[in-house]
């Protein structure tokens, strides 16, 4: 939860007389609470506080905020998928740490999509797609692109764009992803088993298919980031749900989105390796900053990095990446006071599965396409079409 402001710094921040910042609160603009006990002072909400500038700086200069809105600005469209706000994170108002303690990834994938964790339809028992009519990847995420690729010319069911199939569309691309993972590991699909079990059993690590499950719930969407803004662009323009989820797949792999994970891996498997802060020093020299830590839309520690961390800690308390990750996470502490954000919760992860690094970002992805489907979905039932223009400032 954020620090509530005294009177004095809101006033600062506002740039405002303490009778203004009453009327703000007098109008509902500013929500406050009672000071410390003993005393007759209020606090004031910091995130009301900020929407408020924001406001005031929009109504000075509107060319500047719009554009500012593009770089972590204030929201530049409405969507009732999730919520980030006072340190927490919630998917349709649900808690998303409650969800993967209790939920599956099928469930929360109907939420998702529907608004109601029994809303989506069954995915469909197998793709019915020829996957081995497609170039064999080296990578699991080339061969995620290619399924994608794939469907969204051929598979006939995926160009029906009837309101009431998208939601049997979405599952049936989530399920082509989960089945290419398995190919790609050689396994057999088994479409009888829950999504967190596939992937689990694609990888080889049958007792750690609920850490597997509590993962892919914590990522499978986090509001208008990179790649789900690049769904939903997509999305607007007509294109199906394979060539929408192709999209933020791409996007994903930038090393300012998910690709930054791979640092994180790195780091861990160096300070399991050696010395902790001796890797901390290495990280920060090769990428300018400790990967890992930190996070704008969470200043007092991300949600999803504690959750994951410490049901990791209950699990594997005695292995060499794990207690390497609590060794990190100390030495950073100390050091800067930073919290460890979800990029290093899923490289301690994949790290203790004796995962390669690539896959970090393997299941970053297919945590996150239940989010990209459920944002292209938004944007074709809005029918919104995502076209801004360019403020002209060439010669």
């Amino acid at each position: 939860m954020t620090v509530p402001l005294t009177t004095t710094q809101a006033c600062e921040q506002l740039g405002v007389k303490p009778a203004t910042l009453y009327a703000y609160v007098s109008r509902g603009l500013v929500r406050s609470v009672p000071g410390p006990p003993g005393t007759r002072e209020r606090r004031y909400h910091a995130q009301d506080i900020e929407a408020l500038r924001e406001r005031q700086a929009t109504r000075r200069d509107p060319q500047g905020a719009v554009q500012g809105s593009l770089d972590w600005g204030p929201p530049i469209l409405d969507s009732a998928l999730t919520r980030i706000a006072d340190g927490a994170l919630a998917y349709r108002g649900q808690e998303v740490t409650a969800l993967a303690v209790r939920s599956s990834v099928e469930e929360v994938a109907a939420l998702l999509w529907t608004g109601d964790p029994g809303g989506a339809p069954p995915l469909p028992l197998r793709a019915r797609l020829n996957l081995g009519r497609q170039p064999r990847a080296d990578g699991p995420l080339e061969a995620l692109a290619y399924a994608l690729t794939y469907a969204g010319a051929h598979d006939a069911a995926t160009l029906d764009t009837r309101e009431g199939t998208l939601p049997r569309q979405a599952a049936r691309v989530l399920n082509l992803l989960y089945a290419t993972v398995e190919r790609h590991a050689g396994q057999v699909p088994a479409p009888d088993l829950p999504l967190h079990a596939r992937l689990a059993r694609a990888w080889g690590q049958p007792d750690s298919a609920d850490l597997l499950r509590r993962a892919l719930i914590l990522l499978a969407d986090h509001e208008l980031n990179v790649s789900a803004f690049a769904a939903r662009v997509t999305a607007s323009s007509g294109a199906n749900l394979a060539h929408s989820t192709l999209a933020a797949l791409s996007a994903l792999q930038g090393p300012r989105h998910g690709l930054s994970a791979l640092s994180a891996h790195d780091l861990l498997r160096t300070a399991r390796d050696g010395d902790p802060r001796g890797a901390l020093a290495g990280a920060a020299r090769r990428v300018g900053h400790v990967p890992g830590f930190g996070h704008r839309l969470y200043p007092n520690g991300d949600p999803r990095a504690a959750a994951l961390l410490t049901a990791l800690q209950r699990t594997w308390p005695e292995h060499a990446a794990v207690q390497a990750t609590r060794a990190v996470v100390q030495s950073q502490q100390e050091e800067t006071g930073e919290q460890p954000n979800v990029d290093l919760a899923l490289a301690a992860l994949t790290l203790t599965l004796n995962r390669p690094a690539e896959d970090v970002v393997t299941l970053f992805a297919v945590a996150r396409t239940a989010g990209w489907l459920a944002h292209a979905l938004e944007t074709r039932l809005s029918g919104q079409f995502i076209r801004p223009r360019a403020r002209y400032v060439g010669p």
